[in-house]
């Protein structure tokens, strides 16, 4: 990437279709939680009764979509939540199996695993490396104490610490996530964290702005007045500070949450934001290819019961071409390769990259966009705001 100007001047088996990509990934959403985080609203139970029969359901759902992958190669499998280091060593082994099984895999994918640091005793890491995971990412979000009862996570600073000096021993590719915005957290706390979170080591960090969504507990104490509210004005201070630490350090900010060192990307997210297929296993798991999306019920015992009678639970959606148009926009904007004009005249038509070039304009002028060698993409000042920019340059879906 050239350095940026100044701110003046970033089923059936079938169900989804024959996917024509060369090559995608498997995300397998693990649905159980020691306890609720409090801003969270990801689908999860913190009831372990019905493990057994989930791992077993994931498997075979496996095995009921391996004809969606038809001459596509898997390049990465996620393991994501949830909290998936709740499984045991032999039920991830059994799903790493399951996929290679049934799938045709390269020789050396990134398999992840979303971890929390209470999950991840010195016996439990040395367990992990005798697995096919290679990659590890641990869920530290904050290394205050004040931080961690806020949130309600079920480890505290400690635990975190003694996590990341132990998997740092261990793996060389592990990324942690940090949350900023947090209500009443300073700007010097939060550089703290940030220069903790250093002191690792670690190749990648992920790290988002703290949001408070409909219906959770984070809601509700705020609402009760229990709870600060974030302030937004902070959260954007924060960003920057992470933003300018962290590329001090030699990261790339190669997408808005993402920061990684040299061939340490996430080869999972990355593949989401360019575009290629994956096939979402689990209740509440998200399935893509370039002209339809889908989604598994939201509901373990639901799940369950479907695939255990050969039915996928599983909800289609087909994207028109403005809706894929919408799609690339928003995914290509929040990274550092932004949205390519080549790309949208060849895959949508004229008339789509003109309206591009004409919605650009007033955000051009207001140095939040600009032009790089063909590709549309943010300034520093507009990466805050990629996602409202990117709303702003939709097409409205007519057809």
């Amino acid at each position: 990437m050239k350095n940026q100007p100044e701110e003046g001047v970033v089923n059936g088996p079938s169900l989804l279709g024959k996917l024509k990509a060369a090559s995608g990934g498997i995300y397998i959403h693990i649905p159980f939680c020691k306890q609720a985080c409090h801003y969270c609203d990801f689908h999860f139970s913190t009831s372990l009764k019905k493990k057994d029969e989930l791992v077993n359901a994931l498997v075979k759902e496996l095995e009921l979509r391996k004809n969606e992958f038809k001459g596509t190669t898997v390049e990465t499998i996620y393991f994501g939540g949830g909290t998936p280091s709740l499984l045991a060593i032999g039920e991830l082994q059994f799903l790493v199996d399951s996929v290679y099984k049934h799938y045709n895999v390269i020789d050396h994918p990134e398999i992840t695993l979303e971890a929390n640091p209470d999950d991840l005793s010195y016996q439990r890491i040395i367990d992990l490396t005798n697995t096919p995971i290679n990659r590890l990412s641990i869920g530290i979000q904050s290394f205050f104490e004040t931080d961690l009862k806020l949130m309600n996570r079920a480890h505290n600073s400690e635990e975190a610490k003694a996590c990341l000096e132990e998997a740092t021993k261990h793996f060389d590719n592990i990324s942690l996530d940090l949350i900023y915005g947090i209500p009443n957290a300073s700007n010097d706390q939060w550089l703290e964290n940030i220069e903790t979170a250093l002191s690792y080591n670690v190749p990648h960090i992920s790290s988002y702005a703290l949001t408070v969504e409909p219906k959770t507990t984070l809601a509700s104490f705020i609402k009760k007045g229990i709870i600060d509210n974030v302030d937004d004005e902070q959260a954007h201070e924060q960003f920057h500070i992470l933003k300018d630490r962290l590329e001090d350090e030699g990261f790339i900010h190669y997408e808005l949450s993402n920061f990684g060192k040299d061939d340490y990307f996430s080869k999972n997210n990355s593949a989401y934001w360019q575009g290629k297929p994956y096939l979402g296993i689990g209740p509440s798991a998200h399935s893509f290819k370039g002209t339809q999306r889908g989604w598994n019920v939201r509901n373990n015992s639901k799940y369950i019961k479907a695939i255990q009678q050969n039915t996928l639970p599983i909800e289609i959606e087909k994207l028109t071409l403005t809706d894929q148009y919408n799609e690339y926009v928003m995914t290509g904007l929040r990274t550092i390769w932004g949205v390519s004009f080549t790309k949208v005249e060849t895959d949508f038509g004229t008339v789509f990259k003109d309206y591009l070039i004409e919605q650009s304009k007033v955000f051009i002028n207001q140095h939040l966009l600009y032009i790089d060698d063909g590709h549309i993409k943010v300034t520093k000042k507009g990466q805050f705001l990629s996602d409202g920019i990117a709303s702003e340059l939709f097409k409205l879906n007519l057809s």
